[in-house]
């Protein structure tokens, strides 16, 4: 499939959010560096203020996404890639490590820029990353409760 053209005010928001995502994953050069960090890490070491900011642009940045067609697993992905970051950022401290790393605006970014942009479905990618991801939490979400009937029965023994 070929590459659709986005309207004027289309491109306009999306030109908005690719300077707001540069602003919060990739403002500042780490000095003696080629590394880039935003202000959302910086933020997100202010208990409360962080993780609030970079919630709601991901939300700004979903809606945008849906509003341009962008395939429903690509959007499952972007919600993957957003509940990553809060997950990892809610750890005191090497969440905010995390942050420095993960970069879900920029990638979030990325994902409505190629799939906006191409008039084409998911990739095998796409399909891949999200296919893992719920693995991974089911698989999170089930472990517990295997412990915990491991552990009933013991006790119970």
């Amino acid at each position: 499939m070929g590459s659709r053209v986005l309207s004027s005010a289309q491109a306009q928001r999306v030109a908005a959010l690719r300077k707001l995502a540069q602003l919060l994953d990739a403002a500042f050069v780490v000095p003696g560096t080629s590394y880039r960090i935003g202000l959302d890490p910086i933020l997100g070491i202010i208990p409360g203020i962080g993780d609030l900011i970079s919630p709601l642009f991901a939300v700004a940045v979903l809606w945008q996404a849906r509003d341009l067609g962008v395939p429903r697993v690509v959007l499952l992905r972007m919600v993957f890639n957003v509940a990553i970051d809060a997950v990892a950022g809610a750890v005191p401290l090497l969440g905010d490590l995390f942050d420095f790393a993960w970069k879900a605006n920029v990638r979030n970014l990325a994902l409505l820029e190629r799939h906006a942009a191409e008039a084409r479905g998911p990739s095998s990618g796409d399909w891949l990353f999200v296919t893992l991801l719920t693995l991974a939490v089911a698989v999170i979400t089930v472990v517990p409760f295997i412990v915990l009937g491991w552990l009933v029965a013991a006790i119970l023994r």
